[in-house]
């Protein structure tokens, strides 16, 4: 037997198991001539461009990136059979855009070092942590157990929610340390009143955290490594709790309660050892978890800016209608402890993404875009959608969808379409009385007439902005006085010339209106008679309205 195989044998992780910790796709196996069975003791950097004695870097077992190294590259064999001296357990190399030489396949065929080749768009820095990762996590504890749970991939918590449940024979939920939900295993019973609340709100609602911390449950169990009970009450069932901590840093928590049935009778040896099991997911989940959400919107953004090549980063299936919807949120009309509008738009994300296979969501700021798919012949799949942001409580929702699209080349015009719906209600929102308002929702064709009218005033307004007139002095003269022209004229043309329905709009005497109307008239020349003068008025009022 070569050394190189021998010495690999004694300890370490193999190369199958680290390849099903880190995420489907990151890395594929070119050529493996000793399988993926080998073990591995280290994956390092190595750059083809620094001069380094072999032995530097060389050590059996490791995993060696090759940075700068494509496969198609004249310098790939050298690379691979330096390795291969070596006793690497692999190397790792950049696909590009053609295919691994015939060279490069015969000189990996006839070595002991397999070649596995990382796709363009994944960075080195993020391959190497995820690997880093899932090789320290892959070592054995000192109870004898694995620190990863058998069969799942490092960072599925769901999976980890619904094995543990079946560990301790009840519901389980992960969080953070903030108590936010990151995980929860299926629901096979009703949940009690709490677990609902968590779920669906996707945190623990902040008054029982309050009670929590207030009796000291949060300081017991975040300083101890031991399962912490919590008995129940006349409200909610009992509950057991564990600490997730690499160290003496609080990963999270994992949370057991009561379905329905008793708990297993070593639900709590079994939680304790799911903490256990939980650290390197949940590691994962901190580091690479928030970054590849990031990439995961990111690449939503570019599907809706125009990029159809994102669309398979998403899993958006080409040829499929799709509508964008766009939700804008705002913190309600009654105070509320944290960022509500924040909140809101987690709860619209989380029922989009129940809503049907394919749907994906992004943010951008106080916005949520959902890009819902349609099933043949529906005109309006963002209709449940909508409903649903109607109901929001203590947030204020303007929602909007626009039309279906058949190509995903077009998304970028049913977005437009559904921001402009959403100006529309905003609009309409800011001119009700104060405090009446409230969420609003709309399909495109709903505001049809309005959206048109604020395309032409986009296209108007650098013109209208260079030029003078009545309406200009009119204007101009309300902003320096404080006087009221502009809204009486305003009010005037809403009510299509009907003095007494403007003049109760305006809460005043229609004789008082009539007076205003005249002194518009003589000072700046904004004569109604006029048809161009009322077009004009009507123009320059409503974007008058924009900057005041």
């Amino acid at each position: 037997m070569h050394p190189f195989e021998a010495d690999r044998s004694e300890s370490g992780p193999t190369l199958a198991q680290l390849l099903a910790l880190i995420a489907a796709g990151t890395l594929d196996v070119a050529v493996a001539p000793l399988g993926t069975g080998v073990r591995v003791s280290d994956v390092v950097l190595h750059d083809p461009g620094e001069e380094r004695d072999e032995e530097t870097w060389a050590a059996t077992g490791m995993v060696l990136l090759a940075v700068g190294v494509e496969v198609a590259s004249p310098e790939a064999v050298d690379v691979l059979r330096a390795a291969d001296r070596a006793g690497a357990a692999a190397v790792v190399m950049r696909r590009g855009t053609r295919g691994p030489r015939t060279a490069l396949l015969e000189a990996a065929e006839r070595g002991r070092t397999a070649l596995l080749t990382r796709r363009p768009e994944q960075g080195w820095t993020e391959v190497l942590g995820r690997l880093r990762t899932a090789l320290v996590h892959s070592i054995p504890d000192r109870s004898g157990g694995a620190a990863g749970v058998d069969g799942l991939r490092l960072g599925d918590l769901s999976g980890l929610a619904n094995t543990v449940a079946d560990l301790v024979g009840g519901a389980i939920t992960i969080e953070d340390p903030q108590s936010r939900v990151l995980a929860y295993s299926r629901m096979d019973h009703e949940p009690d009143p709490m677990r609902r609340l968590t779920i669906l709100g996707q945190e623990v609602p902040r008054w029982r955290v309050v009670e929590l911390r207030e009796s000291g449950f949060f300081q017991a169990l975040w300083n101890t490594d031991d399962v912490v009970r919590l008995p129940a009450d006349d409200r909610y069932a009992e509950r057991l709790a564990v600490a997730v901590r690499h160290g003496s840093e609080v990963l999270g928590s994992i949370w057991a309660a009561t379905d329905g049935r008793p708990l297993a009778e070593d639900a709590v040896a079994a939680l304790r050892t799911a903490g256990r099991a939980a650290v390197p997911h949940l590691s994962h989940h901190r580091t690479w978890g928030r970054a590849a959400a990031w990439a995961r919107e990111g690449a939503v953004h570019a599907l809706l800016a125009g990029s159809a090549q994102a669309a398979h980063d998403i899993g958006i299936v080409r040829g499929r209608p799709y509508a964008v919807m766009v939700a804008e949120a705002h913190d309600g009309p009654e105070p509320a402890p944290g960022d509500v509008g924040q909140r809101v738009l987690d709860v619209l994300a989380l029922q989009a993404a129940a809503y049907r296979p394919g749907c994906v969501t992004a943010r951008s700021g106080q916005r949520l875009y959902a890009l819902v798919p349609a099933v043949d012949g529906e005109t309006d799949p963002a209709r449940t959608l909508l409903a649903t942001a109607r109901g929001v409580e203590r947030g204020v929702v303007f929602a909007g969808a626009g039309p279906v699209v058949a190509d995903l080349s077009e998304l970028p015009g049913s977005r437009d379409a559904a921001e402009l719906v959403v100006r529309v209600l905003r609009e309409r929102a800011a001119r009700l009385p104060a405090g009446g308002t409230g969420s609003a929702v709309a399909s495109y064709a709903e505001v049809a007439a309005e959206a048109a009218v604020l395309r032409l005033l986009d296209r108007v307004e650098p013109l209208w902005g260079a030029t003078e007139g009545p309406v200009h002095a009119m204007t101009a003269h309300d902003r320096a006085h404080g006087s009221r022209y502009g809204e009486s004229v305003a009010a005037h043309l809403d009510a299509f010339g009907d003095t007494a329905a403007a003049a109760r709009r305006l809460n005043v005497h229609p004789n008082t209106l009539r007076y205003r109307l005249r002194r518009a008239r003589d000072l700046f020349g904004v004569d109604l008679a006029d048809p161009a003068v009322r077009l004009l008025a009507d123009v320059g009022l409503r974007l008058d309205r924009r900057t005041a």
